[in-house]
């Protein structure tokens, strides 16, 4: 049902005693759409995040290109090269070019032990970070969202079965079980991420649950049922969509714990593995030169950073949004 925005006529000082005029306001229907989208855009967090967590994936895509775009950066992470100035040295500011013909200055963010441009390098970690984080959050939402809903909605049996395996699940430490994926995963971007996926899933699963508790009693609900409709149309087209604010929600934090979580487990060497890399790979390959080199390390965890909390500071500006409880709609 939309909400609808009212203000009384107010009456204005009078010019005349016998006199008072009234001003004329305007009412306003906006549904619940349009009030979610509304808080959102008017959350200023969330909206700097979002510009920020922006530029970055741009930054990450434009740069060294994918998928066999070539991009704007001219050197490469894969191809090694010579070392400037005798030592993987950080490298900003440019210069004429030396008597060897390379320029100093071409490598922003220095060089590796074998010469390879670390800019190109953390933009690569980036790109596969991003991609496990995505799909992790998909993969996880997609599976809590299905348990979840036939727990909640069926209850007896099914929900009993299901929640005892959630619940295993859940006493099981997650960066064990993330290590044992890590491990058996052939060390690709993406079947690490899809592993990780099947076992993030059960926070998001009891949420759904409860809300498919409480939902499931509903006159709608009810009224579908009279109508002659179907168990899963009920579910996904009736239920699902009035918890879409907690998936949501939860699936934003969920991408902002998993690049986390691929942090840890390839800085413990379960993660992405050669011949590729991760942002958390190039911290586990260089955090010996923490003391030497320590723009090495300072480059990706930098990255790291900044993604992690940009999500999180989108998924509260999308709490805030979908709040039932935030009713105030300003003009």
């Amino acid at each position: 049902m939309p909400e609808i925005e009212t203000t009384a006529a107010v009456p204005s000082a009078p010019a005349d005693p016998p006199q008072q005029v009234e001003r004329e306001f305007t009412i306003k229907a906006m549904t619940q759409r349009q009030l979610v989208f509304r808080r959102f855009f008017r959350h200023r967090g969330a909206m700097t995040a979002l510009v920020v967590l922006g530029a970055a994936v741009l930054l990450a895509f434009s740069s060294i290109g994918v998928a066999g775009i070539p991009g704007w950066w001219d050197a490469s992470y894969a191809e090694a090269g010579q070392v400037v100035s005798g030592g993987p040295t950080l490298d900003v500011l440019p210069s004429p070019i030396d008597g060897d013909g390379l320029q100093v200055g071409a490598h922003p963010f220095g060089q590796d032990d074998v010469g390879r441009d670390y800019f190109a390098l953390t933009m690569r970690g980036m790109q596969r970070s991003l991609l496990i984080a995505l799909l992790v959050g998909l993969t996880a939402t997609v599976i809590g969202v299905v348990i979840g809903s036939l727990a909640g909605f069926f209850r007896g049996k099914i929900d009993a079965i299901l929640m005892r395996v959630t619940d295993v699940i859940l006493t099981i430490p997650l960066l064990l079980t993330a290590a044992v994926v890590g491990r058996t995963s052939d060390g690709g971007a993406v079947s690490l991420a899809l592993l990780l996926g099947l076992i993030v899933w059960t926070s998001l699963a009891r949420l759904v649950r409860g809300e498919f508790l409480s939902l499931r009693e509903k006159e709608f609900v009810e009224a579908a049922r009279a109508l002659g409709a179907s168990s899963t149309r009920i579910i996904f087209r009736h239920i699902v969509p009035n918890t879409l604010g907690t998936i949501i929600v939860n699936a934003t934090l969920t991408i902002a714990s998993a690049i986390l979580l691929e942090t840890a487990l390839s800085f413990l060497g379960f993660g992405v593995q050669n011949p590729d890399t991760s942002l958390g790979k190039l911290i586990s390959d260089y955090q010996t030169a923490f003391q030497t080199r320590p723009w090495l390390f300072w480059w990706p965890g930098l990255f790291i950073v900044l993604i992690a909390l940009t999500i999180n500071f989108i998924g509260d500006g999308l709490r805030d949004a979908f709040d039932p409880k935030q009713t105030r709609v300003r003009a």
